[in-house]
This record gives structure tokens, sequence and C-alpha cells, in this order.
């Protein structure tokens, strides 16, 4: 299960850096999809997008859980999970006001 507090990704302008490794960049812009998806409220919609394990064919299903101000992730066919936290008032948190 990966557990992850969202801040450790932004620069100060609240952007993915370009500079950080590749790996890092590339999970932190797979994380800011499930951030985007999970907080646009549209519960009829199906999964899109795909899991990052190697030659996994499974969708992402991101459920926001407000109780705990996280959003829990799971694949559809490896069921690799996870956890992301402190991702309100980003960019990709659609109920940012």
């Amino acid at each position: 299960m990966y557990i992850t507090n969202f801040q450790h990704f932004p620069d100060k302008n609240g952007n993915i850096p370009k500079d950080m490794p590749k790996e890092a960049r590339e999970l932190a812009n797979f994380l800011a999809l499930l951030i985007d998806d999970a907080t646009t409220n549209d519960y009829d919609s199906e999964p899109e997008i795909r899991c990052i394990e190697n030659n996994c064919p499974g969708l992402i299903v991101p459920t926001l859980i407000e109780e705990y101000n996280e959003i829990y992730w799971v694949c559809t066919h490896c069921k690799t999970s996870g956890v992301i936290s402190n991702w309100r008032g980003t960019k990709w948190d659609n109920n940012n006001s």
C-alpha cells in the first residue's frame, strides 16, 4: 500500500517540479490525477486512470473519504492501493474555493 502525504511533491508555487527525478515526478503526476478524479464528484463515471504497476491492465478507482480528508485508491485488477493525505487546497483539488 502506498501512503502519501501529497505536500511532499509540489514546489513553493504549487507545481510539480520538472527537475525532480523521473520516477518521483511520474508518481506525483499519477497522484495529482487521482486527486483531480476523486474531487470531481462524478460518481457515475467509469475508471479511466491506468494502474502504475508494470504490465497491469487494471484501472484505478479513487474514493474521497471526507471524514479523514483522505483519498483511498485501488486497482481493479492487481489490487495495488494507497491513501493520499494533505491534498486539500492543491491545484488538483476541485473542491478548492
